[in-house]
Parts: C-alpha cells; sequence; structure tokens
C-alpha cells in the first residue's frame, strides 16, 4: 500500500495546503470518507484528531476489521481489498465506540445505522452542459418529498417536462443531506455528504440532474453550512467540529475560525466541491449564512467561494453560489477586492417582506417594519428596503445599501418554504388572498428587475399548506421541537393551534394537489405565469435584469406603482394598482407609442374586463381608469407591428 493510495498527494493528506488554496485543481478529486476506487478497492479517509486509534468495521458475510494508518493533524486512512459497492461500515474509535462515517455518502439504514460505500462513477449524458449564467436564472424551489405523492427523485423525473415548460430555468431542491426518519425539511441533516436514503440516495439524484440538464434546466442545491441535526450528530466524537465560543439558534456552532478549524473548513468545502463534481449541482444555495459565526481575516465564505469558483473554472462550467442572510449585508456578493465574500447572488427577504405586508395587511412580527407602498418600491429599484433605518421590530439600526450590487445578484420571492412553513397553519398567499391579488404578485414578482424564484404550486395557486414536519426518534427531542415551534410564533399574531410536527398526517396535507392545476381559476394563473415568464425571456426590456436602465415611480394616495424599463430600443411600462376600488390617474408615462400586451383584469385572465386602451400615445402624461387590484404591461410599439401578446 503506498502512501499516495492511502493519503492522496503522496503525503499525509493534512501536511499540505488544500489544493484549492493552491490553485492547483487539475487533479482533484474529493478524498474524504469512503472513495471506491475500482475492482473491490476502497480508500478510507477520516479526520479524527479526537481518536489515537481507528479502524474500519466492515459488515460483510465475514466481518472485518482493518485498522487505517494516523497521519498528520489527526486524518486516519487506509485502502482495503475485497470492498465492493454496497459494502457497509463503521469507524472504530480507540476500540471502543463504533460510530457512522462524517463524510458517508449514503446511510441506507437511518442516521444511526452503518455508512455504505457508493461508486459513484456515473454514466453522464450531459458533458456539453455548461450551466448558466447568473442572469438567466428562473428558480423553481421544491421539496423533494411532498412535490409528488412517491416523495422520491424517480417521480420527480416524470415533473421536469412540466417545469421547461412552464419556463423556469433552474430547479431548486431543499435540503437532501441525510436526516432523521423519512419526513424532514432538510435542515436537520446529520450527514453533509450523504444523499437522502427515503428520496432514492446518491445514483437517483444523479439521475434527476442528468435528466434536468438535457432539458435546460439548471439544478440548484439548498446545503446547509450553518449547524447540524440534533439527533444522529456525532462528529463531535471525531473531533472538534463544534464551538461552544458561539451559539446558533438550532444548537453548536460550526468550528470556523478556532483551533483546528482550517479542517472543519476542508470538510465543508469538499463537500460544496462534491456536489459540483460527482453529482454537477449548478448552484449552491447557502441556508442562513448569518449563523455562521466567524471572526477570522479571511472568512469561511470567501474562501468557499474561491474554491467553487475555482472548480468551475477547470470544468468549463458556470457555477453559482446564493447565500440567503437577513442581515442586508450587500458584502456577501461584492468580490473580495472589494471587501465582500465574492459570492454570486443573495436572497432578498425585503421584497418579500415589503409585498407581503401591503397585500395582507400583515402587520406583527417582522412585518411590523413594513405595510407601504413606498417601501415595494423601494425594493423594486435597490432589492433591499433596510439599508441602515432603524427597524422597530429588530429595535436598532439594520442593514446597508445595496445600490451597488447589480440586479441580478438579488433573488426575490412572493413565497418560499421559509415565508410560508414558517407560518402557524402554513399557509400560502392563495389562502390569504383573493385570486386577483394572486394575479397581480405574479406581475410584481416577474416583472421586477432581479431574479424571481417560484414555490412548488405558487404558479397555478396551490391550496394544500406546507407545514413543518419532523420525524425524529427522540421522545424528549420531539417535545423540544413541539415547545420550540409554539415560541417561534409569539411575536407573530396568527391564530390557531400549529399542527403537531411528529405526526404523520402534518406532512402528508403538505404534499401538493397537483391535479388542481388543470382546471378552474387554478388553470388560469397557470397561464399567466406561463405568459409571463414567456415574456420574460422574449422581451429584450425584461430578459436582461438592470437597475440602471428602470424608472420606478410611487402613487401612494393612488396605490400605484408603475415601472419602466428599457433595454436599447425594447421598452416595457407596467402599471400595479394595490387599491381595491376602480381609479381614474393621470400618471407620468414616457413619450411615445405604447401597446397594451397583458392586463391582469381582462376577461381571458379570469378579471371582470379592461379598462385600458390597447394602445395609447403618450406626451409624458396619461389618462387611465383602472380596475382594482390588477396590473396591465404595455410595449413601446413599433409602426405596423402588433402587440407580442393578448390579452
Amino acid at each position: 500500500m503506498s502512501a499516495a493510495e492511502v493519503f492522496p498527494g503522496g503525503r499525509p493528506a493534512a501536511a499540505a495546503p488544500a489544493p484549492w488554496l493552491q490553485g492547483d485543481l487539475a487533479e482533484w478529486r474529493p478524498s474524504l470518507g469512503a472513495t471506491y476506487l475500482g475492482e473491490g478497492r476502497c480508500r478510507f479517509l477520516v479526520w479524527a484528531p479526537f481518536a489515537a486509534r481507528v479502524a474500519v468495521q466492515l459488515q460483510q458475510s465475514e466481518p472485518r476489521r482493518a485498522p487505517l494508518q494516523a497521519g498528520e493533524r489527526g486524518y486516519h486512512a487506509g485502502v482495503l481489498e475485497g470492498v465492493w459497492p454496497g459494502s457497509l461500515y463503521r469507524y472504530e474509535l480507540d476500540g471502543e465506540r463504533l460510530r457512522p462515517d462524517p463524510a458517508s455518502r449514503s446511510q441506507p439504514h437511518g442516521v444511526h445505522g452503518p455508512s455504505e460505500v457508493v461508486d459513484l462513477e456515473a454514466q453522464w449524458q450531459d458533458d456539453r452542459w455548461p450551466g448558466l449564467p447568473l442572469w438567466r436564472y428562473l428558480i423553481y424551489e421544491l421539496h423533494p418529498g411532498t412535490f409528488t405523492l412517491e416523495g422520491t427523485f424517480a417521480a420527480l423525473l416524470g415533473e421536469l417536462d412540466y417545469l421547461a415548460a412552464l419556463g423556469v430555468t433552474a430547479l431548486e431542491l431543499m435540503p437532501v443531506a441525510q436526516f432523521p426518519g423519512q419526513r424532514n425539511w432538510g435542515y436537520d441533516g446529520v450527514y453533509p455528504y450523504a444523499v437522502q436514503h427515503s428520496y432514492g440516495g446518491p445514483r437517483a439524484l444523479q439521475r434527476l440532474v442528468d435528466a434536468a440538464h438535457q432539458r435546460g434546466l439548471a439544478v440548484v442545491l439548498d446545503v446547509v453550512y450553518n449547524h447540524l441535526g440534533p439527533e444522529g450528530n456525532y462528529l463531535a466524537d471525531f473531533g472538534p467540529y463544534f464551538t461552544d465560543r458561539y451559539r446558533t439558534p438550532w444548537g453548536s456552532a460550526l468550528n470556523f475560525d478556532g483551533p483546528h478549524s482550517d479542517e472543519v473548513r476542508r470538510y465543508f468545502i469538499e463537500n460544496a466541491l462534491a456536489w459540483v463534481t460527482q453529482f454537477h449541482i449548478d448552484a449552491l444555495r447557502l441556508d442562513a449564512v448569518h449563523a455562521i459565526l466567524d471572526g477570522s481575516a479571511r472568512p469561511f465564505l470567501e474562501e468557499l467561494g474561491e474554491a467553487v469558483h475555482a472548480m468551475a473554472r477547470r470544468l468549463g462550467r458556470q457555477v453559482q453560489i446564493m447565500p440567503e442572510s437577513d442581515l442586508n449585508d450587500p458584502r456577501l456578493a461584492r468580490s473580495p477586492d472589494q471587501g465582500g465574500c465574492g459570492l454570486d447572488a443573495v436572497w432578498t427577504d425585503d421584497f418579500h417582506h415589503a409585498f407581503h405586508a401591503l397585500v395582507t395587511g400583515e402587520r406583527s412580527g417582522y412585518y411590523e417594519d413594513f405595510g407601504s407602498l413606498a417601501q415595494l418600491a423601494a425594493a423594486c429599484r435597490e432589492g433591499f428596503v433596510y439599508c441602515g433605518q432603524h427597524s422597530a421590530f429588530r429595535q436598532r439600526r439594520y442593514g446597508r445599501s445595496s445600490r451597488d450590487l447589480a440586479a441580478e445578484q438579488h433573488i426575490v420571492f412572493l413565497q418560499n418554504h421559509d415565508q410560508i412553513g414558517n407560518r402557524r397553519l402554513g399557509e400560502r398567499l392563495s389562502q390569504l388572498v383573493s385570486f386577483e391579488a394572486q394575479k397581480l404578485a405574479a406581475g410584481v414578482l416577474l416583472l421586477s428587475p432581479f431574479l424571481p424564484l417560484l414555490f412548488m404550486g405558487e404558479e397555478y395557486g396551490e391550496t394544500a399548506p406546507f407545514l413543518y414536519f419532523v420525524s425524529h426518534g427522540d421522545a424528549a427531542l420531539i417535545d423540544a421541537v413541539r415547545r420550540g415551534r409554539r415560541e417561534e410564533f409569539a411575536g407573530f399574531a396568527w391564530q390557531g393551534a400549529a399542527p403537531d410536527p411528529q405526526a404523520e398526517e402534518t406532512f402528508r396535507r403538505s404534499t401538493l394537489r397537483r391535479h388542481l392545476r388543470r382546471s378552474g381559476r387554478h388553470a388560469v394563473l397557470l397561464a399567466l405565469y406561463t405568459q409571463l415568464i414567456a415574456l420574460r425571456k422574449t422581451v429584450p426590456a425584461l430578459a436582461r435584469p438592470r437597475k440602471e436602465t428602470q424608472q420606478v415611480a410611487c402613487f401612494e394616495a393612488a396605490a400605484v406603482l408603475t415601472l419602466h424599463r428599457q433595454v436599447d430600443e425594447s421598452a416595457v411600462f407596467v402599471l400595479f394598482h394595490f387599491g381595491n376600488r376602480r381609479g381614474d390617474l393621470r400618471l407620468a408615462m414616457p413619450d411615445g407609442e405604447w401597446e397594451r400586451c397583458l392586463d391582469s383584469a381582462d376577461q381571458s385572465w379570469g378579471g371582470s374586463g379592461s379598462l385600458l386602451p390597447e394602445r395609447l400615445a403618450s406626451g409624458g402624461e396619461v389618462d387611465v381608469t383602472l380596475q382594482p387590484t390588477s396590473f396591465a404591461l404595455w410595449l413601446r410599439a413599433e409602426k405596423g407591428a402588433p402587440p407580442e401578446a393578448s390579452g
């Protein structure tokens, strides 16, 4: 057994800087965990500085125990013969404790069971897939367990054609890392490298990504690098993965800046690179990075971004990193030479909060800070609403201007898993507002200059709630989750008892009723989303997200917001009316001839009928009569040319 086989690189793996620090990715392969080498040979590499001796316990027809060779910085490694894909194993620490592999690729018997050796060398059909440039992302977020009745990656394959026909360009999967039991949102994962077995496991995920790419769909994966779940979390038995210097809302903080943090960073950076290389993932959505507590001069997030982007260049692909943060901090998406982390686009909650508070009238919890049309206008202009102003909800100044970020660096949404599932009863927008307001929401989102994200079922007004659900095995933990949910809702004025997160019925109620999309107002709403997405792709003024070529005007008294976007000769003018009564208004409109392309009040969209002219000649101002809760889109007319769409 050569040193090169045991410790990739020909020396103890931890003795040399990580390859992404060296800028040398030519021969890089994921090395932590069990790597199948072919012909019944498997290399094992684990970081376990808390153990003087580590052995592999193989569960075969004749159980085997094989000691690993200790290297520098607490790594233990070895290459074993007679180990095939499907072999089950655990690590034995100091001859006493048996634990699953922290970098396990598969946990077929759950979080407490043995790990499984997996051959991840797939026969891909997407060799020419380059990924998508950031500006082309139109994201569809879904939960793999509730999108279909089967709750599997295999069942998702049958829905890819539907998503492609809808017009979205990227499929975002909520976290798939192995979690306890059969049902979970995914944020209780405890094996970041292992693909949830009840969804189909790693090979099924590879097939889904491959099939998505063949339909022109990118795949975004939600990953959790701010904490691990409480059940089945054995990392602390191996080494100082966690720190007691900080605390997150979900438990122990990860050690990204203390002693031994280089190896913790390696563990998570290799995880990100494994998703990109072994699963061909196109973008990573980083969960709640405000809970990644790191005081180092070179933050973990910056190092992660550098490594992923370097790997993307090596592969000749475009790979994006999309952090979620509630800090309104533009530094996440600024380049390192501007003092930023060099990530690509940020989730922008203010856009959601401004719209939601305006149309629902909710003012409790974080909605206390929102409710005016002027705030929605600010969100449309810049992205962040709170850019250093005092927040009544937070009781302090909050945020920083995002004026310097490009429009494509903001991911906006009016529904997502958090904003629905973290309500007491998990109500979607379809349960809170009228059909006309749902259409208005579609227009605000898809005609904005930012990257839009839809949450599964939003496009046809799904009525099933999306509730919080778990399937823990520890009674004390189950009680703690129930108490925690009750406490989380204390700041909101929501009525009714929250469904039991542990009950299987809570999970079942969250499964989509996809048959709804074929009839009635659901089918009308789906057609509207499809039309808006098509216009967004084909009209140049809508296709390329830009802040600098748009003008936003707010008429608070009339409850009207207008948006003028222009790219070269292509121009659009959008009028959003939030009032609940018909109104006459004189408003500013750019000079020229304008063709009405779409009016949500038209009878073809289930409205009471448009009151707007099909053609407008503006000398700077126009008089219009507006139906309540509606929006209309005009295109600058070309001489002799008909409008691009009707209705």
